[in-house]
């Protein structure tokens, strides 16, 4: 018997890759990898304001991580990466195509004392166009989670009853009276203390670190410092709900219950003015009010069930914060994630050599 032996055709070689495609490849690549990496894992962001004082300071860059709540999907997929909703007045993204809210799953949920970053709710009142995740970011720390109940007694936070922790190194305002003498400026730039309002020509309201009172009330010039706290019962018209039925304000402020997805409350006068923005604004539902009735969507109702978890947000510099007094609570859809680590860290104030802020680089954030 004759046996054949067949052997294989060597492969061809491939053609070797022009450089031009290798650079267009590795572009690709790199902005698929970063896309996933920003999208579903990590992302970074800049502290633009002083909401956050005494905790993270202007001109931190931090890491945000939104596996810890879990990654949010894109309202608007169609978009370019890496920018702003906004650039030079033309919107950087299609809103003709918008996905659901829907979340993969994360490693937790949000907890209290969490520093988040989220979307800004009250854009919705100023744009209804405007997506969900195209709106503003901000960061704030979670006071309040789905189901509790939020008192404000005094500037102290108060949840179901019980005082809540204070961030180690949270801020509020002090009217500083001196002799006339003002205050050294190179003083307010040490001790990072802001002026808010001038009451008179010796008075100032101003945000000072607690670690320097003491110093501060030392000093020849200073009369006296005392704390600013706005009265209870003394309604600001600024403050949620922003109706007089409610006299509070950003010191004395409540109790309000965070609604809890799945929890049913009667509409009524009261309901109304406190949960009315989340039902209608929030959750899609067409409110109408014919004189004593409530109406959903075009049928009579007597309750609603909410669909969501909310959250409350406040800054640690407590009298230079627009946060959740102010706009109310935040949806869960508006949850972006965990605030982990400060990557780096400039100050504006300071000269060239001296600008970086080393001892916050990659800085856990707590």
């Amino acid at each position: 018997m004759n046996w054949k032996i067949f052997s294989r055709k060597p492969k061809a070689d491939k053609p070797k890759k022009s450089k031009t495609r290798e650079w267009v490849d590795a572009i690709l690549f790199a902005l698929i990898a970063s896309t996933i990496i920003r999208g579903l894992l990590f992302s970074a962001y800049a502290i633009p304001s002083g909401s956050m004082e005494g905790t993270q300071l202007v001109g931190d860059y931090l890491f945000v991580s939104k596996i810890s709540y879990g990654p949010r999907i894109a309202n608007t997929p169609l978009s370019i990466p890496f920018t702003e909703p906004k650039m030079y007045g033309i919107k950087t993204y299609l809103d003709f195509l918008q996905l659901p809210y829907w979340r993969l799953p994360g490693f937790s949920e949000v907890k209290k004392g969490d520093i988040v970053v989220f979307n800004k709710p009250d854009e919705a009142d100023l744009e209804h166009s405007i997506p969900v995740d195209e709106r503003t970011a901000l960061i704030k720390r979670c006071q309040a989670t789905p189901g509790d109940t939020l008192s404000i007694v005094n500037t102290q936070v108060f949840i179901n009853g019980k005082a809540a922790p204070n961030a180690p190194h949270q801020q509020t305002s002090y009217l500083v009276t001196t002799n006339g003498v003002p205050i050294n400026p190179q003083i307010k730039t040490d001790f990072r203390m802001e002026t808010i309002n001038t009451r008179d020509s010796n008075t100032d309201e101003m945000v000072i670190p607690r670690e320097h009172l003491a110093e501060l009330k030392s000093y020849s010039n200073v009369k006296s410092i005392v704390t600013v706290i706005q009265k209870g019962g003394e309604y600001d018209q600024n403050v949620f709900p922003h109706n007089e039925k409610f006299k509070w304000n950003q010191d004395n402020f409540g109790p309000l219950v965070m609604p809890k997805r799945g929890w049913t409350i009667a509409l009524n006068d009261s309901t109304m003015i406190l949960y009315r923005r989340a039902i209608e604004v929030y959750e899609n539902n067409k409110v109408e009010v014919r004189g004593k009735d409530f109406y959903l969507n075009g049928k009579k109702a007597d309750s609603y069930t909410f669909k969501m978890n909310y959250y409350w947000m406040m800054g640690d510099n407590r009298h230079n914060s627009l946060d959740a007094r102010f706009w109310g609570y935040v949806p869960e859809d508006h949850i972006v994630g965990k605030a982990v680590v400060t990557f780096f860290s400039t100050d504006s104030t300071k000269g060239f050599f001296s600008k970086i802020r080393w001892n916050r680089i990659f800085k856990s954030i707590d």
